[in-house]
């Protein structure tokens, strides 16, 4: 699981090539954003020992498994962090996958994952310690990103990925095409792009991929290609 540094608060660790997590530095520790796969707790404690800082908050972009997984072990290493998500990824966690009314009645693709850990804190449109919360649905209903003002990172699980080129989820990359199999809703999807867009982000941090710097251009074109793929 490779650690990586990216600006002055972000570091990403990546596990299998394909798979990452990362950890936001604070005033008082660290924030824990995805928890990966089974058995990634231990490499992300050793990352935050490795950083030299404690974790003090985890939290996660959605509920399927890949982001999620690890979570449980992850609370039982270090059970004093205060575990952060938003209301429809609480109800997933808990198993309750049904999709509400305003919802569109697309089926969820890919694997939800149930937890015993329950979130002690409820998010919409929140801050995280310095990050502002983004509802980012398409990808799941559940979906949330994250976007650092401090130095202008966005934190975007799958909203977006750059495995391959950056693609916007629900466009199926063929050179990595399990976040496009999996996204449920691509118009809402398009939606929530253009929200992490309008943040004019300075770096783009995906759950699959490398870190992209001045990600502006090919944001654009990425956004572009959704839109028509989706018929907006």
């Amino acid at each position: 699981m490779g650690l990586t540094e990216h600006g002055d608060y972000l570091w990403k660790l990546t596990r299998f090539g394909v798979i990452n997590c990362y950890l936001v530095e604070e005033d008082d520790g660290l924030t824990v954003i995805d928890t990966g796969l089974p058995g990634s707790a231990p490499r992300i404690l050793r990352a935050a020992m490795q950083i030299g800082r404690p974790i003090r908050r985890i939290t996660v972009t959605h509920a399927h498994g890949d982001h999620v997984a690890s979570l449980d072990a992850l609370v039982e290493l270090v059970p004093d962090a205060a575990v952060f998500a938003s209301v429809r990824t609480v109800s997933f966690l808990a198993g309750d996958t049904m999709l509400l009314p305003d919802e569109p009645q697309t089926p969820i693709k890919g694997g939800l994952q149930e937890t015993k850990t329950v979130p002690d804190v409820v998010v919409s449109g929140d801050r995280i310690g310095s990050l502002v919360v983004m509802k980012t649905p398409g990808h799941s209903p559940d979906h949330i990103s994250f976007y650092d003002g401090r130095d202008g990172s966005a934190i975007v699980g799958d909203a977006f990925q750059t495995q391959g080129g950056l693609t916007v989820a629900g466009v199926v990359n063929w050179r990595f095409p399990l976040p496009g199999w999996a996204t449920w809703h691509l118009p809402s999807a398009v939606q929530s792009a253009k929200v992490i867009q309008a943040k004019n982000p300075s770096r783009l941090a995906t759950g699959h991929g490398r870190v992209l710097e001045n990600p502006a251009v090919k944001l654009a074109a990425a956004i572009a290609l959704a839109e028509e793929k989706s018929g907006l």
